[in-house]
């Protein structure tokens, strides 16, 4: 992708002047940022996504006169679990969805000019007349397309972010907008975190959101130390704490002093390696989340998969970074050096390596490709 190209998608602005005017500082509106733009799925393909329980869905009801007001379930729902189109002011959300649908994985593959380590998914909020999830703030970024019909957008800087007591849902006490633009199709909204908004149907309608990770302090030292924790005994060894010099003691329950310097040292050792913090980051950056699976190629098929022959191409759902010494793919990580590491830097941005790319690789990494392809991760094309 040329960054510094004018795109319609960001109202004429370069994905370089994007990210420095607007990125996580303020809302964007771009009118006819994808022309012409429809749904890449129907109502009918929708609510049958819904219904597949490798989805994840969620639906509100606004229950105006009823305390809370606000219904709250977890899908996946069979057609029939749906409230009637006709009865106004319900929601199906539908998580992602670029996992189930290549359209739409194309689609958000557009919003790559932020890294991929930041790009989370595609959600579709399906809603009758008068539906929304009420007024929020989210702590992520996200771009609203609108896809079909028309919802009426409320946006400000909310100071009071007290939440409403006793609903199933996060809302805003005292909402004050500050802003309000209705979406037509192809319109789309981009709103940095913490931004609160309220997105109300003005008939039936449907609205793309593309989100994007952000992981916190305490997730992201949870989950290194966890992996340090993991490699800790091939890293450390299993020296034993050793104290042949220790006196006899009046204090039975302090620790003895010697005590903290082993733990200490055996932390630092467990560090050692320059690399571990970030294999352990690009680990957790493109595990698979928990819904996501892939099917193994049947070894007939498998062994009939000649990579000389094709070029290969990420399955969709396949996470691939990679850092300066590193490659990693779908939670594991491998190193790579010279042309080998090109191509493989290569195919996670591109996505796909043709068949005279992969030709030039080693015999080794060609291998590893391969297992990659069996496992499922890939595909031959």
């Amino acid at each position: 992708m040329d960054i510094t190209q004018a795109l319609p998608l960001l109202g004429g602005l370069s994905p370089q002047v994007f990210m420095k005017r607007h990125w996580q500082k303020k809302p964007l509106l771009v009118r006819q940022a994808v022309p012409g733009f429809k749904p890449l799925l129907d109502r009918a393909e929708l609510f049958e996504l819904a219904a597949n329980e490798d989805a994840q869905t969620r639906m509100v009801i606004q229950e105006p006169g009823k305390k809370p007001g606000w219904r709250f379930k977890q899908g996946p729902f069979q057609r029939k679990a749906l409230p009637p189109l006709k009865q106004p002011g319900w929601t199906i959300l539908v998580q992602g969805v670029d996992l189930h649908v290549e359209s739409v994985h194309q689609l958000m593959n557009q919003f790559r000019f932020v890294p991929d380590a930041r790009l989370d998914d595609l959600m579709i909020s399906f809603a009758t007349d008068g539906g929304g999830v009420g007024p929020h703030f989210d702590s992520y970024d996200v771009f609203l397309l609108q896809a079909h019909g028309r919802r009426r957008w409320r946006i400000g800087r909310q100071k009071d972010l007290s939440l409403q007591a006793g609903v199933p849902l996060k809302i805003l006490s005292n909402f004050v907008p500050e802003e309000e633009f209705v979406l037509e199709p192809g319109d789309m909204l981009y709103l940095p975190p913490g931004y609160a908004h309220d997105g109300i149907a003005d008939g039936e309608c449907m609205t793309y959101s593309i989100g994007f990770r952000i992981p916190n302090k305490a997730e992201l030292a949870r989950e290194l130390l966890q992996r340090l924790a993991e490699d800790a005994e091939d890293e450390v060894g299993v020296a034993l704490y050793k104290d042949p010099n220790q006196v006899a003691v009046v204090q039975p329950a302090e620790i003895p002093p010697k005590m903290l310097e082993f733990a200490d040292r055996a932390l630092q050792d467990a560090l050692r390696d320059p690399h571990a913090m970030a294999r352990g980051l690009g680990e957790y950056m493109t595990e698979p989340k928990p819904n996501v699976w892939f099917e193994a190629l049947e070894s007939a098929v498998a062994d009939d998969v000649d990579l000389l022959k094709s070029g290969v191409r990420l399955d969709r759902r396949t996470k691939m970074m990679f850092d300066a010494h590193h490659i990693f793919i779908n939670g594991e990580s491998f190193t790579a050096t010279g042309k080998d590491a090109l191509a493989m830097r290569q195919l996670a941005n591109q996505r796909e390596l043709n068949v005279k790319e992969v030709q030039k690789i080693s015999a080794q990494a060609r291998e590893l490709v391969l297992s990659w392809v069996q496992a499922g991760w890939l595909r031959a094309v």
